[in-house]
């Protein structure tokens, strides 16, 4: 092959490959679609960007979409919301929004809104149109002992002063719901929250609770009430069973006390038995030991022998006599 020709066919190719580079890192097609929507980019800002690795489109296609818009946004400032980590179309996206509905938002505080962590152009969208938030079945018990549940439907705008700092959805529905149940727990009658469920959603609303927050209420509507459990009832009847349980056991201890004294005067009976049996055994010997003495004399011995004959007759006759009268009664 001509050397020539070798040395033509490798100029094109390190030509090619110099080119591919070139238009690789420099973004000559997006450079030509800004100056054609008439804004101002130069070459150099372009590859500057791809020195401080920001891709260079989305800066410069939210910068055309704001010029188009009549936004007065600047390069450097889509660039330094880009560089921290802000999502600059949906800045831009949020301003042509809230231009269109003639709602005052600044580049800065729009910024300031996505940067943190809040969606920009949903606030701006519900500032325009406002979002109903539906609570679950909230449970309030009234003075009678009636449980009542209510769910409310909450009407909501964004507040654009408030989204940086503001309290979000949950904190304006759990204030709702302690309202619904302060309401409740303050009727006198469950009836009269039956009758008049919107008296809940004026007290609750009269209350201010989007303060502090990133919304404000426009309107709170009780969209079902229910009856629920008798809480008084219940109450009652627990309070009765403990009453009940603590009954059983003072009846209890007073049977165990009795049945130990019982068991204690038993003790003692059989205690003074033993005694008893203990001193007749000693009755034969102290007999034994006076008549060896002297102290007594046999006459005197044998006049206690016929006392004692006569006692145990009197006894036997007394048990029959018992008998035979338990035994006429029983005839009878």
């Amino acid at each position: 092959m001509d050397p020539s020709l070798m040395l033509t066919l490798a100029v094109i190719v390190v030509g090619v490959i110099i080119l591919s580079v070139f238009f690789t890192f420099v973004p000559v097609m997006l450079w030509i679609s800004a100056l054609a929507a008439g804004v101002r980019v130069s070459i150099f800002t372009l590859v500057g960007m791809r020195l401080r690795r920001v891709i260079p489109s989305r800066v410069v296609n939210p910068m055309i979409k704001a010029s188009k818009a009549g936004l007065n946004v600047t390069t450097n400032q889509l660039e330094s919301h880009y560089l921290a980590g802000g999502n600059v179309d949906r800045v831009v996206n949020a301003l042509i929004a809230a231009q269109r509905a003639n709602i005052e938002l600044s580049f800065e505080r729009c910024a300031a809104i996505d940067l943190a962590g809040r969606d920009v152009l949903e606030a701006v969208q519900m500032s325009v149109n406002p979002k109903v938030i539906e609570t679950p079945f909230i449970a309030g018990v009234a003075m009678d002992g009636i449980e009542v549940k209510a769910k409310a439907r909450i009407t909501v705008r964004a507040n654009i002063e408030r989204l940086v700092g503001g309290a979000g959805e949950e904190t304006v529905v759990a204030r709702v719901g302690e309202g619904i149940v302060s309401t409740i727990g303050s009727s006198d009658n469950h009836k009269k929250v039956l009758e008049n469920p919107d008296m809940i959603s004026q007290k609750v609303l009269s209350k201010g609770l989007d303060a502090g927050t990133a919304f404000e209420i426009l309107s709170i509507d009780i969209a079902d009430v229910d009856i629920g459990k008798n809480i008084g009832a219940e109450l009652q009847t627990e309070q009765a069973e403990a009453d009940k349980k603590i009954a059983q056991a003072k009846a209890e201890e007073r049977r165990a006390m009795a049945v130990a004294s019982e068991q204690e005067m038993k003790a003692r009976v059989q205690e003074m038995r033993a005694k008893v049996v203990e001193s007749e055994a000693d009755v034969p010997l102290a007999m034994a030991e006076a008549l060896r003495t002297g102290n007594i004399g046999v006459m005197d011995y044998m006049n206690y022998k016929n006392i004692d004959a006569d006692t145990g007759m009197r006894g036997s006759i007394g048990k029959m006599a018992g008998g035979k009268k338990d035994g006429k009664g029983d005839e009878s």
